[in-house]
């Protein structure tokens, strides 16, 4: 699943980092935690991988990253404006200086017109500067929803160093 691709890219995020002297927490949904396993793939990364949530659920979303429920409720757990709450969540709770967030529907099942096979929205957070908020919609079975989600992850990443 993890081509060498993918794996130099996450190298290159790694560095960009470390240079920096920044920190990285993930929350995920989706992707299940595969943006902290392409990462942890790379040997040292614990410098600069301070934590990863993986909150499949709703209550997961609430309980470890403090996400409104009531939030979820009105928008649903698939949109911008939970993105954006799971990465300020997973900054609050952790010692990095930026949060990643991702949350969608890979599929095959559970999308809607609406909301289709593929959504997927990424929210960036670097202390003290503005949220960054992507929405995608991506093609492909469940794994290439996946690992797209995670090539863009790293992208938003570097944005944010």
């Amino acid at each position: 699943m993890i081509d060498q691709a993918l794996l130099a890219d996450s190298e290159a995020l790694l560095e960009a980092f470390r240079r920096a002297g920044l920190r990285l927490a993930t929350a995920e949904s989706c992707t299940g935690g595969l943006i902290a396993a392409v990462l942890t793939a790379i040997p040292g990364s614990s410098d600069v991988l301070e934590r990863g949530f993986v909150t499949y659920s709703n209550a997961a979303k609430t309980d470890l990253l403090g996400v409104d429920s009531r939030l979820i409720g009105r928008v649903g757990a698939v949109s911008a404006e939970v993105a954006e709450a799971m990465a300020r969540g997973a900054l609050a709770r952790s010692l990095a200086e930026v949060a990643l967030a991702v949350t969608g529907i890979a599929g095959p099942g559970g999308g809607t017109e609406e909301k289709p096979v593929g959504l997927v929205f990424l929210a960036g957070v670097r202390a003290g500067r503005a949220p960054r908020i992507e929405r995608h919609l991506f093609g492909g079975d469940r794994t290439a929803v996946r690992l797209a989600a995670v090539r863009a992850a790293f992208a938003l990443a570097r944005a944010l160093v």
